[in-house]
């Protein structure tokens, strides 16, 4: 029988080494795709629309003869969503109005003090103006992406959210349609691709330059959104979905296969990792994928991830394992354990922490309420799920009084001069009167 998936223990010699191996992902930069990306990129910011439809009939085969016939009217988005089954639109409605309320209490407010002498300092926080969301089209429907990136920009005060998504040979996707709306988007465009986040990046007559874009994409439009980074923000050029779960093995062994297989179905190159102290719950686990895996629709897929970077773990105890989780600091980690709680005080690094058995994955995904777009490949160390906060900026608020000019003007001063910058000297000196000196 072949390995169905990698078994490591933490008191074996070379585990770190293993550990490294497994987690080890590079996103590999083809050259023809940045070569590809950097002339689409180059055409559209030097012809605009024009080069927008042109790459639009050569890659989706849509028959638009102008730009205005790839807009998609928030009339026909209304009409794909009153076309749902009532189940449907139901869930969807439910699941926004989740995320909502969550974004609704990462809103940060404007602040200052004043000081003794009459300064004020603070801090003004205001949105960007306008914000573009990248939905793939086509077989590829993720409403629930455009709920996750729409609706923040939305809670943050973005003025206007422009989504742009492909319709490969004019197939317009209802359900993705229909999200835009519940998620109040301002403007549908029926594009992809390269061209699509240069047309945002850098604006042609008919699309307003964007302060950011954001949502996932292929391997050209991640390029194009590396190489446009600088002229507008971007969210994350996101690695292959992750899924780190620490059991106790109190949890049915089924219900850890499947959760493991919930990222692995994503695409081959998807991670699912389990930590636990007890070996035979490690077999019962094992035991499950061999006997579930056969009769998931996405078999194939979820078979080579679990081979190749998937991997089943024994560790010393919990505390182990949550040294270990903090290593590999995951997108997605489940804490499926008695008092979950207590474990996640000791996490360190993760994207989102699911605590208890009944906190799967998948509900992060769709409904629970928090973002699903999370730091991937280890960038958890340092980087935060999407939130409101990503679609707003932070301004430095300063007026010095005159009394308190005297006394920073003289701390500038001695710096100033001490840097060789005169001219910052003489400005802060300017402010001096006869009673400060």
């Amino acid at each position: 029988m072949s390995k169905l998936i990698n078994r490591l223990d933490s008191t074996q010699a070379g585990f770190q080494q293993d550990l490294a191996t497994l987690l080890a992902f590079e996103a590999s930069q083809d050259d023809a795709i940045e070569q590809a990306v950097a002339d689409i990129l180059k055409r559209v910011k030097r012809e605009g629309d024009a080069a927008v439809l042109e790459f639009s009939q050569r890659f989706d085969h849509v028959q638009a003869q102008q730009m205005s016939d790839l807009e998609i009217s928030l009339d026909e988005c209304q009409q794909a969503l009153a076309s749902l089954p009532a189940a449907q639109r139901e869930a969807l409605e439910q699941a926004a109005e989740r995320v909502r309320l969550y974004h609704e209490r990462q809103q940060a407010g404007s602040w200052t003090y004043t000081e003794a002498d009459g300064t004020v300092l603070g801090q003004k926080v205001t949105p960007m103006d306008r914000v573009g969301l990248y939905v793939p089209g086509g077989k590829a429907a993720y409403p629930s992406s455009v709920l996750m990136n729409a609706m923040p920009a939305k809670v943050a005060g973005v003025q206007e959210v422009i989504m742009v998504t492909p319709t490969p040979n004019g197939e317009r996707n209802p359900i993705v349609l229909a999200a835009a709306v519940v998620a109040k988007v301002d403007r549908v465009i029926a594009i992809g691709g390269a061209q699509a986040v240069a047309a945002l990046a850098y604006g042609t007559e008919s699309i307003a330059q964007v302060d950011k874009i954001v949502g996932p994409g292929n391997a050209y439009v991640a390029a194009a959104k590396r190489r446009v980074f600088g002229v507008v923000g971007i969210d994350m050029v996101a690695g292959p979905s992750e899924i780190l779960i620490i059991c106790d093995g109190t949890t049915p062994a089924d219900w850890i296969a499947m959760d493991l297989f919930s990222q692995a179905e994503h695409d081959e190159l998807a991670q699912a990792i389990l930590l636990c102290p007890d070996q035979a719950y490690l077999d019962a686990v094992e035991a499950s994928i061999a006997r579930q895996l056969p009769l998931m629709p996405r078999h194939e897929i979820i078979a080579t991830s679990l081979k190749n970077r998937g991997a089943l773990i024994k560790v010393k105890d919990l505390d182990e394992a949550c040294e270990i989780a903090n290593y590999i600091a995951p997108e997605h980690l489940e804490i499926s354990t008695q008092e979950a709680a207590q474990w996640a005080d000791k996490i360190r690094h993760a994207g989102a922490i699911f605590m208890g058995p009944y906190s799967s994955e998948s509900l992060g995904d769709y409904c629970a309420g928090p973002n699903h777009v999370l730091p991937t490949s280890r960038t958890a160390r340092f980087s935060s799920p999407l939130g409101v906060y990503d679609f707003q900026k932070r301004s430095s608020l300063i007026q010095v009084s005159e009394q308190g000019a005297q006394s920073l003007g003289q701390i500038a001063s001695k710096l100033a001069h001490g840097e060789g910058l005169q001219a910052h000297a003489k400005s802060a000196e300017y402010r001096f009167t006869s009673t400060g000196k």
